[in-house]
């Protein structure tokens, strides 16, 4: 894309009161970005309504600065691109929703765009032990199976199934809330460029757009579009990933969630998708066949061994989220006795802390 056409669509997207349903419609009757500027007030108001045909005679006050940043980011180097819904490059399953971005912006390896696998892995920024890991590791086993992950960059569940990915050496995908000449948040700054290295971060938003609450929800129909399936690995029942979910439905993809305890909040809402028809999944083998994808595992990989008194402390554990006094009225040790050993599961990767006190065995998945 040329100086010139990226200045045409760019004061196109800026004008006030031009959203993506109103862009189309005017691209639809005009054929492209630099047309619109050549029709008369008439011409527009046919399409668009008065007012957004008043907007478009005058180019936005922030369109200079605007070109003037996008072209200094683009000369940052050959990993930064902007495709617009007519460039080969453009993902062709984002294409097939109902409200693709006109244009979108990435940093990092196009091919990742068109990778021929590829899989959301949504959750809640607060996941349980077992959640984290149960991300992490769904996302290494479909890495490993030739599957690009696509998820969005949060804290949690999104965090760790981009960690997994990239642990597998397999492409993952990002698609953010903000302009991609900021990472949000902070902490994943270092994540951020691995992707990019490895995969591709993705952003429908302008370079400069801040972390804004609305534009977190809206960038969840591109994780589910950018893929054939969404996986929710933990939800509150209020949660963003139950939209990525929904989205994902309606566009015709599949949904599917891991079930968890009755008695922890972040596995209701999975539990709420599996009862409207979401497939109930307890490993990544079940994923790769509703996806036809070759399973390359050798041997599952398993926990370190543990002595067999602290087996036994296992089984009294149970997966449900448990407190020490009823744990203790299990097992019938001694406080002490109970907090050293209790330690040293925790060490060893077996059981995670939960708010409130609670304890939760961690299995592998």
């Amino acid at each position: 894309m040329g100086p010139d056409e990226r200045a045409a669509w760019l004061r196109l997207l800026l004008t006030d009161g031009v959203g993506n349903e109103t862009a189309r419609k005017l691209l639809a009757a005009f054929g492209s970005p630099e047309a619109v500027w050549q029709q008369n007030f008439s011409s527009l108001k046919a399409v668009a309504s008065a007012r957004v045909a008043e907007a478009l005679g005058t180019p936005p006050a922030d369109l200079p600065q605007a070109l003037e940043r996008l072209d200094a980011w683009l000369a940052e180097g050959d990993d930064r691109h902007v495709l617009t819904l007519g460039d080969p490059h453009y993902p062709a399953e984002l294409l097939q929703t109902q409200d693709p971005p006109l244009l979108l912006y990435v940093r990092g390896q196009l091919g990742a765009l068109q990778h021929p696998q590829r899989l959301a892995i949504v959750g809640s920024r607060n996941p349980t032990p077992q959640g984290a890991l149960n991300a992490r590791q769904f996302a290494l086993a479909l890495g490993q199976a030739g599957v690009c992950v696509v998820s969005g960059l949060a804290l949690g569940v999104d965090g760790a199934a981009h960690e997994g990915a990239l642990e597998a050496g397999a492409p993952t995908i990002a698609v953010v809330g903000t302009g991609l000449d900021r990472v949000y948040p902070s902490r994943h700054r270092d994540l951020a460029l691995r992707i990019a290295a490895q995969g591709a971060l993705v952003s429908e938003y302008p370079l400069g757009t801040p972390p804004l609450s609305p534009n977190f929800p809206k960038r969840n129909r591109i994780i589910a579009g950018l893929s054939q399936g969404t996986l929710v690995v933990e939800a509150a029942l209020q949660s963003g990933s139950l939209i990525t979910a929904r989205q994902a439905a309606e566009q015709g993809r599949e949904v599917f969630a891991i079930p968890g305890s009755i008695h922890s909040p972040q596995a209701r809402g999975c539990h709420a998708l599996i009862r409207q028809g979401a497939k109930l999944v307890e490993s990544a083998q079940d994923i790769l066949e509703e996806l036809r994808v070759p399973d390359p595992f050798a041997q599952p990989r398993t926990p370190t061994p543990v002595p067999q008194d602290e087996d036994e402390l296992l089984a009294l554990m149970g997966f449900d989220p448990v407190g020490l006094d009823a744990l203790q009225a299990r097992c019938g040790l001694d406080t002490a006795t109970l907090q050293a050993r209790l330690l040293e599961l925790e060490l060893d990767g077996h059981i995670g802390r939960l708010p409130g006190g609670l304890l939760q065995r961690i299995g592998q998945s």
